[in-house]
């Protein structure tokens, strides 16, 4: 199968209301254009300066997703082009957002990542710390970042009844959070599922799916 034909194949299983993040981390320009050709516009890399060097060659009217871990040192390369920033797990990362996009004059959304996995691997801040920090009056005062949703991601394992409890989990917390609406702070976006899992993810009300194995081949 091509790429194009992973692709298409993923898009014909995707309710209208769920966007694609085609993850092309590791994968050739070759290939991210081949996908590009097919219509895919949202790409997502784990990796900054990848990610920079992709921008710095592809066409202009792609979206960037930065769905890796952050760190702090490196927002600075992506500030200026990044649409959606998947891993942010601390109010430190929040206020360099907020710093290198203001050198932009931009405001860059972002998923506040929420720690669902019983795997001590996994990033994120537990639902009662993402509570507090909207409604904080440090984060009233960052102008140059949106938290527009909240990203998650499972326990690696076969026992898909835990996967479920876990997307569930997400879920139940964004439609607790989903009130707190202010100027720098509307959630829309639930992002869960992967190649593996997006299926379940989406039952479990998931609208970003991050889709790569399965559209690139596996990684090399």
């Amino acid at each position: 199968m091509t790429i194009k034909e992973n692709l298409n194949n993923i898009k014909s299983t995707l309710p209208e209301h769920v966007t694609l993040v085609a993850v092309s981390k590791t994968k050739p320009i070759e290939d991210l254009m081949q996908a590009y050709n097919a219509g895919q516009r949202i790409f997502g890399e784990n990796k900054i300066q990848e990610m920079a060097d992709k921008y710095e060659q592809m066409p202009k009217d792609i979206q960037w997703h930065m769905i890796g871990h952050v760190q702090r040192n490196k927002v600075k390369y992506m500030a200026e082009f990044v649409s959606l920033i998947h891993g942010v797990d601390s109010f430190k990362l929040l206020k360099e957002i907020n710093k290198q996009a203001k050198k932009y004059d931009r405001i860059i959304d972002c998923l506040l990542q929420i720690k669902i996995a019983e795997e001590d691997s996994k990033f994120g801040m537990s639902a009662i710390d993402a509570s507090t920090l909207l409604q904080s009056s440090e984060f009233s005062e960052l102008q140059y970042v949106k938290v527009v949703g909240l990203m998650g991601m499972a326990t690696f394992t076969d026992r898909m009844q835990q996967v479920e409890s876990e997307f569930n989990f997400l879920k139940t917390t964004f439609e607790d959070l989903k009130s707190l609406k202010t100027n720098n702070c509307q959630l829309k976006t639930i992002s869960m599922g992967m190649s593996g899992d997006y299926q379940l993810a989406i039952n479990c009300g998931s609208n970003m799916v991050r889709v790569g194995s399965s559209i690139f081949g596996k990684r090399s």
